[in-house]
């Protein structure tokens, strides 16, 4: 049990220092950017003709406190961790004076739900049948899904995504092919809301899935015939255990763990398929998010995105790190 409680704190120490420094390089990034916030909003005010030098001035010297860009680079940068601490970002620059992170926090919930969803249903199925091609390696059904599942893979999934918003939005339109829910219905939790969203929620999650399946069935696949002709497989199946148990409990259990670490690092990666696919379907979520923020030059934005992108991945990887050992007891933690 002492093994593990320090492997467990090795585990939280490269957490801590990954987050560290994951979040200093997204801080040197945005602000090695040419657009300045400040000069930006007061270009937007002076636009309409309010010119005042006093007055700009001093709406200067108040933004670039509002912004945390006041005093040296060094104050800067304290100020900016006492900002991340606090898990406050200051105000958005496009959606002024909304803070930052009252935007992500009503943006995060579409893009967990949909990506979260999507990668959990393209895993369980993608292994599930993986699992089986590998283990059952003469069956014809599995080789052709096989050879499907090899054909979609090099696919980008925003190339099927445009596949399916033509398909089911103009040619035979059964199917919302934008926004999250109907714009007529109060977000609240009522029949009406929940099943527009699942409808809205269709395509954007397919194209995801058809992608997703592929990548896991063929990994799995891979992972299942070569457990299948280690000795114990072959002692088992000479002793006459039956198929199944042999598949779920001998097969199975041993190749799940890279399929496990995968999901981990998928899920906490729920931010990367977010970009491409929420800005072709109009789904209101992190990935449209941070693509107008970039537009709108709103670093502050962009950052608190990054953010809590970096905190995203590296939870999911610590956490597969911490249920590794008791999930495999291969894995040594002394």
């Amino acid at each position: 049990m002492s093994g593990y409680v320090a492997y467990v704190g090795r585990r939280l120490a490269q957490f801590v220092l990954v987050v560290f420094i994951g979040v200093n390089l997204a801080y040197v990034i945005t602000h090695a950017t040419p657009i300045d916030p400040v000069e930006q909003s007061i270009s937007a005010v002076t636009s309409f003709g309010n010119t005042a030098p006093d007055a700009i001035e001093q709406m200067r010297t108040s933004l670039r406190e509002l912004y945390g860009l006041g005093g040296s680079p060094a104050q800067q940068y304290l100020a900016f961790w006492k900002r991340i601490l606090r898990a406050d970002f200051g105000p958005s620059l496009s959606a002024f004076p909304t803070p930052v992170s009252t935007l992500i926090g009503r943006a995060l919930p579409w893009t967990a739900g949909l990506l979260a969803i999507s990668t959990i249903i393209a895993w369980g199925l993608g292994s599930l049948l993986g699992g089986l091609a590998g283990y059952y390696q003469k069956n014809r059904g599995l080789k052709l899904m096989g050879l499907v599942a090899m054909g979609l893979h090099p696919i980008p999934y925003y190339i099927v995504a445009l596949v399916l918003l033509i398909g089911f939005g103009f040619l035979w339109p059964v199917l919302p092919i934008t926004g999250g829910s109907a714009m007529n219905l109060p977000q609240t939790l009522t029949f009406d809301f929940v099943v527009s969203v699942l409808q809205h929620a269709i395509l954007p999650a397919l194209s995801l899935i058809l992608i997703g399946v592929g990548s896991w069935f063929l990994g799995m696949r891979a992972l299942v015939s070569n457990v299948v002709t280690e000795d114990y497989v072959l002692y088992a199946e000479l002793a006459g255990v039956r198929s199944g148990r042999i598949l779920s409990s001998y097969v199975m259990r041993n190749a799940l763990p890279p399929q496990l670490t995968g999901l981990a690092i998928s899920l906490g990666g729920i931010f990367n398929g977010a970009v491409i696919t929420e800005k072709v379907f109009g789904y209101p979520g992190v990935g449209s998010l941070l693509v107008d923020a970039v537009y709108a030059g709103d670093y502050g934005l962009v950052l608190g995105v990054t953010t809590v992108s970096i905190l995203g991945v590296s939870t999911g990887v610590l956490v597969i790190d911490l249920l590794y050992p008791l999930l495999d007891p291969r894995v040594r933690v002394s």
